[in-house]
C-alpha cells in the first residue's frame, strides 16, 4: 500500500513538473525563435540607419565640394582646391559603401546607379570648368551662368538622395514594427510560460503535500505495524527461548532418569560379577593365567563401576548453597585455575565486564568448576596463539555471561548433541564435562546455550537471574 501511493505521489509530480518543463522549454524554443528574428530585424534596422546616414555623407560632401569649387574660382586658393578634391574623393567613397550596403536591393541598386550617373555628370562640369579657369585665371560671364544653372542639377541631387533616404526610412519603419512586435510576442511568451509554470508548481506543491500528508500516515500505520510485528518476533523470540531451555531441562531430566536405569541395572550384574570372582578364587586352584584373568574381571568391573558413577554424578540434580558473588570475580578465579594452560598455548585473553553488574546468588566452588570446564573446552579448540573472549552484561535484568573462542567450531548437528552424556568431539574426550557442566548451571536456575560456526568459533551464552538459585542463600 505504501508502494503504492509512494508511486502514485512520485507520478503525479513527476507530471507536474514535466509539464512545467516542457512548457519553459516550448517558451525557450519560441523565445529563442522570436529573440533571433528580433536581432535579424534590429540589425537590418542598424543597416538601413546606416545607408541613410552614408546617404546624408553623400549629401554633405557633395555641398563640399560645390561650396570649395566655387570658393577657389573666387579666390584662387589652393587649399579649397585640396579640399574640393577631399570632398569629391569622399563622396564617391560615401556611393561605394551605400551601393555595398544595398547590394541585396535591386530597387535601391538602380537607384544608386542613376545617382552616380548625376554625381558623374556634376564633377565633370566643375572638372571642366576648373581645368578652363587654370588656363586663363578668369571667371567668364558664361561660366557664371553655368555656375548658376548647376544649381538646380544639385537640388535634383539633394532630391534624389533624399528619395533614397525615404525609402530606407519606410523600410527602418517596417522594421521597427516588427521589432516591436517581435519584442511583445517574447514578453507574451514569458509572461505565459511564467504564469503556465507558476500553475503547474502550485498543482505539484498541493499534489505533493496532499499524498505526503497520505504518506505519513501511511508511514505511521506501517511503522506501527512493524512495531507490533517486532514485539510479537521478542514475544516468539523469548517463548523459543523458554522453550529450547524447557526441553534442554526435560532432555537433562530424562537422560538423569536413563542413566539411574542404567546404573541399577547395570550394577547389579556387576556386583553378581564380582561375588563369583571372590567365589572361584576361594574354590579353584590360582594358577598365573587364571589370577591374570581374575585381575582383568575385577579391573574392568571397576572401570563399568566408576563409568556409571561419573553418569550419575553428572545428571543427578543436588541442592547447592549459595552466597552472592560477583560474576566478574568468579570468572576470574576460574582464569586463574586455567592460567597454566592459557600461557602453555600462548592464548590472549580478551575480558569486557560490565563493572556495575550486580552480584548474584551462586555455589563459587561449583560454578568456578562450571566456567573452568568451559574455558578448558574453548583452550582446546583453539590452535596455539588463539583468542579467548569473555564478556558479562546486564540483559533485561539477567546477568549474562559469553564465553567465546576463535577455534574449529563445530557443525549444527554437534552443537545439537553437545550436552549429551559421551559425546565429544575430542579425541580423548570422555564426554561428561559438559553434561556435569550443565547440571552446575542448571542447579542454579540458569540456562546454558551453545553457538557455532565451523571455521569461526564457538560461544557459549549462561544466563542467571539475579534472584539465583533455590537453596538457601
Amino acid at each position: 500500500m505504501i508502494q503504492k501511493i509512494g508511486d502514485k505521489l512520485a507520478d503525479r509530480i513527476r507530471v507536474g513538473y514535466l509539464a512545467a518543463f516542457l512548457l519553459l522549454l516550448l517558451s525557450y524554443v519560441l523565445t529563442f525563435f522570436s529573440t533571433r528574428k528580433l536581432i535579424e530585424q534590429a540589425r537590418l534596422a542598424n543597416h538601413t540607419s546606416e545607408v541613410i546616414h552614408n546617404l546624408d555623407i553623400i549629401i554633405a560632401h557633395l555641398a563640399r565640394a560645390e561650396s570649395d569649387f566655387r570658393g577657389y574660382l573666387v579666390t584662387n586658393s589652393t587649399y579649397l582646391l585640396d579640399d574640393y578634391r577631399r570632398s569629391h574623393n569622399q563622396a564617391d567613397s560615401g556611393l561605394a559603401n551605400a551601393k555595398i550596403l544595398t547590394f541585396e536591393n535591386s530597387d535601391q541598386q538602380k537607384f544608386l546607379d542613376t545617382l552616380s550617373n548625376l554625381m558623374n555628370m556634376k564633377f565633370g562640369w566643375m572638372e571642366k570648368n576648373l581645368a578652363s579657369f587654370k588656363l586663363t585665371s578668369e571667371v567668364s560671364d558664361p561660366l557664371v551662368i553655368d555656375i548658376i544653372r548647376e544649381i538646380t542639377t544639385m537640388t535634383r541631387l539633394e532630391d534624389y538622395i533624399h528619395m533614397i533616404q525615404a525609402n530606407e526610412r519606410a523600410s527602418l519603419d517596417q522594421r521597427s514594427e516588427r521589432i516591436t512586435s517581435y519584442s511583445n510576442t517574447i514578453k507574451i511568451i514569458n509572461i505565459f510560460s511564467i504564469f503556465l509554470a507558476i500553475i503547474f508548481t502550485v498543482y505539484s506543491i498541493l499534489t505533493f503535500n496532499k499524498e505526503n500528508k497520505a504518506k505519513l500516515e501511511a508511514d505511521q500505520q506501517s511503522s506501527e505495524y512493524q512495531a507490533q510485528l517486532a514485539r510479537r518476533f521478542d514475544e516468539l523470540a523469548a517463548l523459543n527461548s523458554e522453550l529450547i531451555e524447557l526441553r534442554n531441562i526435560e532432555k537433562f531430566a530424562v537422560t538423569g532418569r536413563i542413566s539411574r536405569t542404567i546404573a541399577h541395572e547395570v550394577r547389579n550384574p556387576l556386583t553378581n560379577i564380582n561375588l563369583a570372582v571372590e567365589h572361584l578364587r576361594s574354590e579353584v586352584d590360582v594358577s598365573e593365567d587364571t589370577s591374570m584373568l581374575f585381575e582383568m574381571i575385577t579391573r574392568n568391573t571397576t572401570r563399568i563401576n566408576e563409568l556409571i558413577s561419573n553418569l550419575l554424578n553428572s545428571t543427578r540434580t543436588t541442592e547447592l548453597q549459595f552466597t552472592k558473588a560477583s560474576i566478574n570475580e568468579v570468572l576470574d578465579k576460574s582464569l586463574e585455575f586455567a592460567q597454566d594452560r592459557i600461557e602453555l598455548n600462548q592464548i590472549k585473553v580478551v575480558k569486557e565486564y560490565d563493572a556495575d553488574i550486580c552480584g548474584i546468588l551462586v555455589n563459587e566452588e561449583k560454578i568456578s568448576i562450571a566456567f573452568l570446564n568451559i574455558i578448558v573446552n574453548a583452550i582446546e579448540a583453539m590452535e596455539p596463539g588463539g583468542t579467548l573472549s569473555i564478556t558479562t552484561e546486564n540483559v533485561k535484568n539477567r546477568c549474562v555471561v559469553k564465553i567465546t573462542d576463535n577455534g574449529k567450531g563445530m557443525s549444527r548437528a554437534d552443537v545439537g548433541r553437545l550436552f549429551e552424556p559421551y559425546f565429544t568431539t575430542k579425541e580423548k574426550g570422555h564426554g561428561l564435562g559438559l553434561t556435569n557442566t550443565q547440571n552446575i548451571i542448571l542447579s542454579h536456575n540458569a540456562s546454558i546455550a551453545a553457538e557455532s560456526e565451523p571455521g569461526v568459533g564457538t560461544s557459549f551464552i549462561i544466563s542467571f537471574d539475579y534472584r539465583g538459585g533455590n537453596a538457601n542463600s
